[in-house]
């Protein structure tokens, strides 16, 4: 994926095109034109259950925003894989044949689903691939700079060592699925941050972002390395942070070492409040979400004008070059920043996280 310099938060972005009349704008004048109503079915594919994120959050977001855009007239056809590439196959098929208008697309299996989004586009279906950048034609594309958030993963991991870092410190990786394009970026960011700095120990690319494959990796490498040698772990998301979180606690470890995570799952800001897991990376989900389903009204509606304003970012797949894209920034999450991020943006209440169990550890860092 070609690297841009600067990156702009999609809610900054929709202030500022509004305030230019861009967004907003009816399509009856020469900023558009349209060619489908507000009456418009759109297909959402969502890659599995594991991630809380997609059924939480990214679906409910986007179908409220379609409502919005639509004047509560837009249809949306939601499916999720459960982790299975050709049962999302199959979905998107049904979709292609029961002539949705545009489809939003988080695969599974960015590779194998190319074929499928090749014959929506056949059909005249456009595609929006969605966090994870899916091969074959799509239309544009909107998700997060992938090798940013490694590299926020990484930074964050040897900031937790402390200032005495080593390079004889043994460190962990477990990283995504190697089905998943985004997991080699994550990757490629985090090994550009860790390398030279410390030892990679043992890495694993974990099979569908598994948190049971992932305790089982982690349980082997603490076997070779010794449970007292293992000085950080990088995991790639909360998921599998969790598992590796009940492997080390099964070897003995009381004090948990530095983990890492990604997507702010409430298990995990709650493990970070308890110290069991370091950091999370907040992706914000509504203005990614927000993001796609601007794009796939606007792209079915012929409103060009505001879908160019979205996609001014370019990346390229191993199929297509120069891909219409948005890619929005991210922040670190550690125990002092949850107010700030999560809490202030309402992806969860105070009252969901300081549960009984973390009361004390929220009054510690000032949630209550």
């Amino acid at each position: 994926m070609r690297r841009i310099a600067m990156f702009v938060a999609a809610s900054t972005m929709t202030l500022s095109l509004a305030g230019c009349g861009v967004l907003n704008a009816t399509g009856s004048s020469t900023s558009a034109t349209p060619t489908k109503g507000n009456d418009i079915t759109v297909g959402v594919l969502m890659p599995d259950t594991i991630n809380t994120r997609y059924t939480n959050f990214d679906y409910p977001i986007m179908k409220a925003k379609i409502a919005e855009l639509t004047n509560k007239q837009g249809k949306v056809d939601y499916q999720n894989a459960g982790s299975s590439a050709s049962k999302q196959a199959t979905q998107m098929q049904k979709m292609i044949d029961e002539k949705v208008d545009v489809i939003i697309l988080d695969s599974v299996d960015a590779h194998a689903i190319a074929g499928t989004v090749k014959k929506a586009k056949d059909a005249g279906i456009p595609v929006i691939a969605y966090d994870r950048l899916a091969e074959g034609p799509i239309d544009s594309y909107v998700s997060f700079d992938n090798e940013l958030v490694g590299e926020v993963q990484a930074r964050t991991l040897l900031e937790g060592l402390g200032s005495n870092v080593d390079t004889s410190d043994k460190v962990i990786m477990v990283n995504g699925s190697p089905t998943d394009p985004n997991a080699k970026q994550f990757k490629t960011g985090a090994l550009s941050e860790l390398n030279g700095k410390v030892t990679i120990a043992a890495t694993y690319d974990t099979k569908d972002w598994n948190p049971d494959i992932a305790e089982q990796e982690v349980t082997k490498a603490i076997a070779s390395i010794g449970k007292d040698n293992v000085a950080a772990v990088y995991s790639a998301n909360d998921a599998m942070a969790g598992g590796i979180v009940k492997a080390l606690k099964a070897a003995g470890v009381t004090t948990m070492p530095p983990i890492t995570g990604q997507d702010a799952d409430l298990d995990a800001i709650q493990r970070i409040l308890a110290g069991e897991q370091y950091m999370t990376v907040y992706k914000p989900y509504p203005d990614e979400a927000e993001a796609a389903a601007q794009m796939a009204v606007y792209k079915v509606q012929g409103k060009d004008i505001q879908f160019d304003a979205l996609t001014q970012d370019q990346v390229d797949s191993p199929t297509n070059k120069n891909i219409p894209s948005q890619l929005v920034q991210v922040n670190a999450v550690t125990k002092d920043k949850i107010k700030d991020t999560v809490v202030a943006d309402g992806i969860f209440k105070i009252s969901q996280i300081c549960t009984a169990a973390y009361k004390s550890a929220c009054a510690a860092v000032g949630l209550k």
